[in-house]
This record gives C-alpha cells, structure tokens and sequence, in this order.
C-alpha cells in the first residue's frame, strides 16, 4: 500500500465514490497513475467498479480504513 493509495480511500469514503480524474483533481495527483492505484485496490477488493472509470470503496475498503484489515493478508485477483 502506498500513501496514494491511502488518499485513494479516504476520498471515495469521503465522497463515496469517483473516477481516477476527480480523485487526481483533489489528491494532487497524475491522473494515470490514479488510475493504475485503483486497479491494483480493485485487484484486492479494498474498492469495486461497479461501472467503467467509477470506483466506490467495499466493506473491506472500509475495513482497512478503520484498522480492522491487515492488507497483507490479502490476495489479489490477477
């Protein structure tokens, strides 16, 4: 995990859900590589994308957040 990562998932608890061009917008970050972090968070279901370019944090997304998820001890879907 990475602190973008981290940024990642506070935004979407915050806002509840965004494309990697609104997180970019208000993290201050490249907007491909927003993109790149979110399928990697998708790959270990910390959020989903319930349509294309949208993300929305899961119950495990919030797990970690919370501190109740140890991400080491996810896997990832690829």
């Amino acid at each position: 995990m990475t602190r973008a990562d981290d940024e990642i998932l506070e935004y979407l608890e915050t806002n509840g859900a965004g494309t990697p061009k609104s997180i970019s917008d208000e993290i201050k970050r490249n907007n491909d590589y927003i993109g790149v972090r979110c399928r990697k968070l998708d790959s270990y279901g910390l959020v989903e994308k319930p349509s294309r370019g949208f993300y929305v944090l899961t119950d495990s997304g919030e797990e970690y957040l919370e501190g109740d998820l140890d991400v080491s001890e996810l896997e990832t879907d690829e």
